[in-house]
């Protein structure tokens, strides 16, 4: 096999992989923004917190639903190898995505919500959306990198 045929096929098998992973992310997502929702619902409606503060704890429980998934689901591939480099992970998913999602949820709920008074749930799946291609990439590049050595993972710890 000639060297070109080579790195067209190592190219198109790593579209295909990032493709599934894509789709993964996707899912657990998916799954997500239900989370997300019910929180918010839950909160706003039920224990009648503010929709800001209700926003800001509905994306914090959906981020750590998420971590969880998509440590054993979407990156299975990439396993921490001990406790504590999935402590790191936990870390920056919450610092990455954690606060795209957190600060994206809540300037869109402010404009949406607050500014066109649109309805609060529509509101915030509108966020999620378009939050979500910027925390695959942070995900795939940043939280579960391949280069996750102990020393990376200590360097964030300390």
């Amino acid at each position: 096999m000639r060297s070109s045929q080579f790195l067209v096929r190592s190219s198109q098998k790593r579209a295909q992989q990032t493709f599934i992973r894509w789709m993964k992310f996707n899912g657990v997502g998916g799954i997500g923004i239900v989370v997300q929702l019910a929180a918010l619902a839950l909160l706003s409606s039920w224990l009648k917190l503010g929709y800001l503060l209700a926003t800001g704890l509905a994306v914090e429980i959906a981020v750590i639903h998420n971590f969880v998934w998509h440590e054993r689901f979407t990156w299975a591939d990439r396993p921490a190898g001990r406790p504590i480099q999935s402590l790191a992970r936990f870390v920056k998913f919450n610092a990455s995505n954690g606060a795209v999602s957190l600060a994206g949820n809540l300037l869109l709920m402010r404009w949406l919500v607050g500014e066109f008074k649109l309805n609060y749930v529509a509101s915030n799946l509108a966020a999620v959306v378009a939050c979500s291609l910027v925390n695959f990439l942070l995900s795939d590049r940043f939280v579960f990198g391949r280069k996750s050595s102990r020393a990376s993972t200590l360097s964030w710890l300390l």
